[in-house]
């Protein structure tokens, strides 16, 4: 079990189901496989770590 900062854990399950989740391998490049999700990783990583927004709930590819 790693720890994820909250806005990083609520991005996870807005671009992914648990199914997709539990099907994808155990490494962080997995998640970045998914358009979304590495765009958002590309945008949080100069964001200082106690940075907060709402996030989409929606789920989604691409």
């Amino acid at each position: 079990m790693v720890p994820v900062h909250p806005l990083c854990h609520r991005t996870i399950h807005a671009c992914f189901t648990n199914a997709e989740l539990a099907r994808l391998p155990p490494l962080p490049d997995a998640l970045k496989e998914r358009e979304a999700m590495a765009r958002f990783l590309r945008w949080i990583a100069d964001k200082p770590p106690d940075f907060h927004v709402p996030t989409y709930k929606g789920r989604g590819g691409g």
